[in-house]
C-alpha cells in the first residue's frame, strides 16, 4: 500500500518518494517493521494467549526440563504470520504474482496449522488434526502453486547460455532476449545449472512440454509436504525451528536477489527470473519475523509457535524455493528438516520390522525426532546408536543445529560453482 502511495507522490516531487522504487530499501524497511511487530505486538499476543489459557500439552518423555514447559502458551505462530503479512501488504507490490502466491501460501499454511493447534487445545488432544487432512491441505497448496506457475503468463524465466566471444575467444554468459515459459529449474553440480522436467517426458512427443509441467506440479506437491512436515518435526526444542528457518530464509533471500537481477545472474551464470526480485521484500519480512519471534521463543521459551508456526515456516520455505526455481537445492539447504523426517521414518520402519521378525520392537535412535536423541544419555533406552554418551543440554543442541544450518547454506551456494 505504501509502495503505491509513494509511487503516486513521485509526480509531486515529494522528497524520498522514489526510495520505494528500490527493492533494497523496501526490503530493509520490511525487515525492521517485521522485527518491531514480532517483538512489540508479540508480547501482547502472548499475554492474550496466557489469558485464554492456550497452553502446550506435553507428553512425558522423560527428558530433562520437559515437564517444566507444560502450560507455556502455544499457537505463537500467529506472531510470525502477522509480522510477515503486514509488512508485505504495506511495502510489497501487491500486483506481483510472486508476492501474491507467497501471501496465499503463508495464510494457507497458517490456517492449516491453526486448525491443528485448535483441536489440540480445545479438545485436549495431543495428536491434533488427522494426518490425512494435513496432507490434503499440503497437496492443495502444491496444486495452487504448481498450476499457477503453469498457467500464469507473468511467470517466465530466461535461460542462461554460453557464447564464445569471436574476438577474445573467451566464454561469455548471456541471457536470451525473449523470456520463455518452461518447466525448468536449477540443479547443482551440472554445467549451466538448468534442468527441464520435460526431459522425463520426451517419449510423449509433442506433449512433452505439458508432461514436464505435470512432473513439475507433482514435485511441487512433494516438496511442500516434505518441507512443511520436516519443519513441524524440527519444532521440538526452544528456538530450534525458528533459528534454522531464519538461516534458510537468509540463503533464499540472497538467491532470490541474485536470480532476480539480470546483471548478477549473468555474472554468476544462474537462471534469471524476471520480476521475482519482489520476493526479496517478502524474504526480509520472513527473516525479521523469525528473528523477532526468537526474542520470546529462545531458551527458555515464553511461547511456542505450535503447528500454526511450524507448518507455516515449512510451507513458506518450500513455496519460496519453488518460485525461484531452487527446489532441487532444498535437500542440501534444508537437510536438517529432512534428517528429522528421515529419523522418524527409519525408527518406525525398523521398529515394525524387528517386532514382526523377532517379536520385540527395536530402535535405531534413542528417541525421535533426531534432536531428542541427543537429549537422552547412553543406556537409558536400548537402541543401535548410543552416542553421545552424556545428554547434551537443550541450548547446545539448538546452537549446533544452527551452525549446521549455516554450513549447509554455504554449501548450497558452493554447489552452484562446482560443475
Amino acid at each position: 500500500m505504501l509502495y503505491y502511495l509513494f509511487h503516486y507522490l513521485e509526480q509531486f516531487d515529494v522528497p524520498g518518494a522514489r526510495l520505494f522504487d528500490y527493492i533494497t530499501f523496501r526490503a530493509g524497511f520490511a525487515l525492521i517493521l517485521s522485527l518491531f511487530i514480532a517483538i512489540v505486538f508479540g508480547r501482547k499476543i502472548i499475554d492474550r494467549l496466557q489469558l485464554m489459557q492456550v497452553g502446550e500439552i506435553v507428553r512425558n518423555l522423560g527428558l530433562q526440563g520437559q515437564m517444566e514447559k507444560k502450560g507455556t502458551p502455544t499457537m505463537g505462530g500467529i506472531i510470525i504470520i502477522l509480522a510477515i503479512v503486514v509488512p508485505c501488504l504495506l511495502l510489497g507490490k501487491l500486483g506481483n504474482i510472486y508476492m501474491i502466491l507467497m501471501i496465499i501460501a503463508t495464510l494457507w499454511c497458517g490456517a492449516l496449522g491453526f486448525c491443528d493447534d485448535y483441536i489440540k487445545v480445545a479438545h485436549h488432544n495431543k495428536e491434533g488434526m488427522k494426518g490425512k487432512f494435513k496432507i490434503v491441505g499440503q497437496v492443495g497448496l502444491g496444486l495452487i502453486v504448481g498450476l499457477t506457475m503453469y498457467l500464469s503468463p507473468a511467470i517466465v524465466m530466461d535461460q542462461n547460455v554460453e557464447v564464445v566471444d569471436p574476438v577474445t575467444h573467451e566464454v561469455v554468459i548471456e541471457h536470451k532476449a525473449q523470456n520463455i515459459k518452461a518447466a525448468e529449474t536449477t540443479i547443482p553440480f551440472v554445467k549451466n545449472h538448468n534442468f527441464n522436467y520435460s526431459w522425463f517426458t520426451k517419449w510423449m512427443g509433442d506433449g512433452a512440454s505439458t508432461g514436464g509441467w505435470i512432473v513439475f506440479i507433482l514435485v511441487t506437491i512433494f516438496v511442500v509436504a516434505a518441507v512443511s512436515n520436516g519443519a513441524t518435526l524440527t519444532d521440538g526444542l526452544d528456538g530450534l525451528a525458528t533459528s534454522t528457518s531464519a538461516v534458510i530464509g537468509v540463503a533464499l533471500a540472497i538467491m532470490c536477489y541474485l536470480g532476480g537481477n539480470v546483471v548478477y545472474s549473468t555474472y554468476l551464470n544462474i537462471m534469471y527470473i524476471p520480476n521475482s526480485s519482489e520476493l526479496v521484500v517478502y524474504a526480509a519480512a520472513f527473516i525479521g519475523a523469525t528473528v523477532g519471534f526468537l526474542w520470546y521463543n529462545g531458551y527458555p521459551a515464553q511461547v511456542f509457535m505450535g503447528d500454526t508456526g511450524s507448518l507455516c515456516l515449512g510451507g513458506i520455505i518450500a513455496v519460496f524455493a519453488i518460485l525461484i526455481r531452487k527446489e532441487l537445492l532444498i535437500p542440501i539447504l534444508c537437510l536438517t528438516f529432512f534428517c528429522e523426517d528421515l529419523s522418524v521414518m527409519m525408527q518406525v520402519a525398523y521398529f515394525k520390522y524387528t517386532k514382526k521378525r523377532y517379536g520385540v520392537g527395536k530402535r535405531i535412535f534413542k528417541m525421535t525426532p533426531l534432536h531428542h536423541h541427543f537429549q537422552v544419555p547412553a543406556g537409558q533406552v536400548e537402541a543401535k546408536w548410543q552416542k553421545p554418551v552424556h545428554a547434551i543440554p537443550e541450548p547446545k543442541i539448538v546452537m549446533r543445529f544452527v551452525l549446521v544450518a549455516i554450513l549447509l547454506a554455504v554449501l548450497t551456494f558452493v554447489t552452484l560453482k562446482i560443475r
